[in-house]
């Protein structure tokens, strides 16, 4: 999954937005209630070339959660019978975001990466600032995303208020610990993927390292240049090789993905 690595930064280095984007300056205005977006994830490991081991899957549906409006964010990924000899990967995320403020109020991680195996539960309780884990309970800042409402969140940054490298700053929280973590803006490009070819936004993520991705801003990302903010190829180098992925199939986008120029 796209935010699982890391190196450590100054927060007060990055450069803040006029508009504070990460910390409830943003209403969700890229994606809707049952949208579905899948991947097909292909791996270069050891000298061979990249070649098809996986796929994952992102939905959203909207439902109630301790009384509130909430979407259900759920990501997936695995790897085929193949790539599992190498890195068996099996992957479930689940965000439950506020509608209006896209804010998680709870986060669950479901992971087997090479054997490496880890479960959470957490619970955000906004009145007091905390994270309740299965292990503890932990202080967070008042805008704090987990790994999936980021992704989701990140959708809907408005790009045209920035310039090339730019960083937009925001705070996650992952296996018991607050990362100050950034985007950094790389401009447009026109990219040919599986799919077709895209106008797109290109950005780079600051990452937490993990059992699979690098730390530093060695992640790129290429999302659609329409209101719908889609990922549409993602490239990183990887614990055994090198990963990319490429959006193969969506389902009842809230908007035509109008930066679709070629099949």
């Amino acid at each position: 999954m796209a935010w699982n690595a890391y190196e450590p930064q100054d927060s007060a280095t990055q450069q803040s937005t006029p508009d504070n984007e990460f910390c409830g300056g943003i209403r969700n205005h890229a994606f809707q209630n049952g949208e579905v977006l899948k991947y097909r994830v292909n791996y270069g490991v050891a000298g061979i070339h990249l070649t098809t081991g996986g796929d994952a899957s992102f939905t959203t549906t909207l439902e109630k959660f301790q009384g509130k409006d909430v979407y259900h964010l759920i990501g997936e990924g695995k790897t085929t019978s193949f790539y599992d000899k190498f890195f068996k990967v099996r992957d479930k995320y689940e965000s439950y975001i506020d509608t209006a403020t896209l804010q998680p109020y709870k986060f669950l991680r479901d992971v087997d990466e090479g054997g490496y195996k880890t479960y959470e539960n957490v619970s955000f309780i906004k009145a007091t600032h905390t994270a309740i884990t299965n292990t503890g309970v932990y202080n967070v800042p008042d805008c704090i995303q987990d790994v999936l409402s980021a992704i989701f969140y990140a959708r809907n940054i408005d790009f045209s208020h920035h310039q090339i490298n730019d960083k937009i700053p925001f705070d996650m929280f992952l296996d018991r610990q607050v990362y100050h973590l950034y985007v950094r803006y790389l401009g447009k490009e026109t990219l040919r993927t599986s799919y077709g070819k895209f106008r797109t936004i290109k950005f780079k993520p600051l990452l937490v390292k993990g059992t699979m991705f690098e730390g530093g801003e060695k992640m790129t990302v290429w999302v659609s240049d329409d209101p719908n903010h889609i990922a549409v190829r993602i490239e990183s180098p990887i614990t055994v090789g090198k990963v990319s992925v490429d959006m193969i199939y969506y389902h009842n986008l809230r908007y035509p993905l109008s930066s679709l120029i070629d099949l």
